[in-house]
């Protein structure tokens, strides 16, 4: 029961892929829900503890690709359903995405920026974010849906007077 990587015997942890012993020093921990999303995340990064190799040879490279969508998705451009005067020149080619069961307003957004960021899209407009009250036990609670349609702005397809901008991003 020896670390796969430094041979140490206090191996307390397993690797996800590969079932090695591997101790706290060397094993590559992930954050709880890393990949969560993803909508239909592959198996092998649904776990949270590899080893050095399996985390260099499976994880890293989808790990990275992850971590830079999530930041385009940050930079995404959004308008939301009020915003007509801002998207009106914009053509929408695309069926509208759609998230259902989150936990608060911006993870929900989030969410569908991160989808129309994987789809190869740099906008998302009709933006429609709503909520729904929920007890359970006693306790109240929110989930929330939305539903966007993603679009790719170019400079000529935006508004530049900006008396009639609602909420500029």
């Amino acid at each position: 029961m020896g670390c796969i990587s430094c041979q140490k015997d206090k191996a307390l942890l397993k690797c996800g892929l590969c079932e090695s012993d591997v101790c706290k020093y060397c094993a590559q921990i992930l954050p709880e829900g890393s990949f969560s999303f993803i909508p239909n995340a592959p198996d092998h990064l649904k776990h949270s503890v590899y080893c050095g190799y399996c985390f260099d040879g499976q994880i890293a490279d989808a790990w990275n690709d992850y971590q830079k969508t999530m930041e385009q998705a940050r930079n995404i451009q959004v308008f939301l359903s009020h915003q007509g005067k801002e998207t009106r020149l914009i053509k929408r080619k695309e069926k509208p995405f759609q998230v259902v069961d989150c936990l608060d307003h911006d993870e929900t957004l989030m969410r569908l920026a991160f989808q129309a960021v994987k789809a190869g899209f740099n906008a998302l407009v009709d933006v429609d974010l709503t909520s729904k009250k929920v007890r359970i036990n006693g306790y109240q609670t929110q989930i929330w849906s939305g539903r966007g349609t993603p679009v790719n702005i170019t400079a000529r397809d935006q508004v530049r007077d900006r008396s009639i901008w609602h909420n500029p991003n």
